[in-house]
């Protein structure tokens, strides 16, 4: 029995020497590689975006993506047409390749947008309290009571078609959900020690917040923002799909297809790969976005 003791007491003893001096950055790394499901999908993600800059080197943009060929309109998938062609001749594979472009961009910008607001009304909010958090969180209550995709809507009606406006209302739309988070995330951190040992020594409100409370707030709110991400895609798509994204002829996915169902009982490659193109990104997003969750922090893991 005691050497089954001293056999645990040594292993633990390796353990801890396994992990003293790694950072926390490290540690996060270091349960992140041991998730399959998060590496699978940073990797296809890193390997769509790869994908998405090669597109000047390996299509015509012009003729491919925007060009008019009639010769060759609505051909099946072929060896020379891996996804078949349009209406109009042009090349489907190359129009997903640079349409992920476009849903790419309105993702990531999108969810800055929603960062940005969420960050400062959630972190006054969080760490003023009293009558600004109620203002601010019975504000953030009535657009998070709203559907996202109605407020978009609205927001791209009142300013017009375009991809800034589009990546405007995604990311209002969404902001309510970042402002949450951050709330919550400061109302954690603001009654610790080191937030009292701040204010003892003079700094001022201001810097506490930004030097102290929100670097140590950050771990929910990366998640949140790398979840995020693939919502805004589909609804950039949904928006797009609606005749309310980028403006044609720009092959932005949910605009190949809104252009294709026309052609779905005959032609339904049209529809297939730009479905496909938003299902596996989207799912390649949340399985890393779930895989850092849970490697930031491991008790939330089911």
């Amino acid at each position: 029995m005691s050497k089954n003791k001293e056999t645990a007491a040594v292993v633990e003893t390796e353990v801890a020497k396994s992990y003293k001096g790694r950072s926390q950055f490290r540690e996060v790394m270091h349960r992140l590689r041991k998730n399959k499901g998060a590496m699978v999908g940073l990797f296809v993600f890193a390997v769509i975006i790869i994908i998405a800059l090669l597109g000047d080197v390996l299509f015509d943009y012009e003729t491919d993506v925007i060009g008019n060929n009639i010769v060759d309109r609505l051909q099946s998938p072929n060896a020379n047409h891996w996804f078949g062609t349009d209406e109009m001749g042009r090349d489907l594979f190359a129009r997903v390749l640079y349409g992920a472009r476009y849903s790419l961009a309105i993702g990531f910008v999108s969810t800055l947008v929603s960062l940005g607001i969420g960050l400062v009304l959630g972190s006054i909010a969080g760490y003023k309290g009293g009558w600004v958090e109620n203002v601010i969180m019975r504000i953030t209550d009535i657009f998070y009571s709203l559907p996202s995709i109605l407020l978009a809507i609205a927001v791209v009606s009142a300013l017009g078609n375009s991809m800034l406006n589009l990546m405007i209302a995604v990311g209002v739309s969404n902001a309510a959900a970042f402002c949450r988070v951050t709330r919550a995330s400061v109302l954690t951190e603001r009654g610790k020690d080191y937030v009292e040992a701040a204010r003892a020594i003079g700094q001022g409100e201001m810097r506490i917040v930004l030097k102290h409370v929100i670097p140590n707030s950050l771990s929910p709110i990366i998640v949140q923002t790398t979840v995020r991400v693939a919502g805004a895609i589909i609804s950039a798509a949904g928006l797009s799909f609606l005749g309310l994204g980028v403006p044609l002829p720009a092959p932005e996915w949910g605009s190949l297809l809104s252009m294709g169902r026309g052609y779905l009982r005959d032609y339904p490659y049209m529809v297939i790969a730009p479905g496909l193109a938003i299902m596996i990104t989207v799912l390649a997003v949340n399985l890393f976005g779930d895989g850092l969750r849970d490697a930031i922090d491991p008790k939330l893991k089911k």
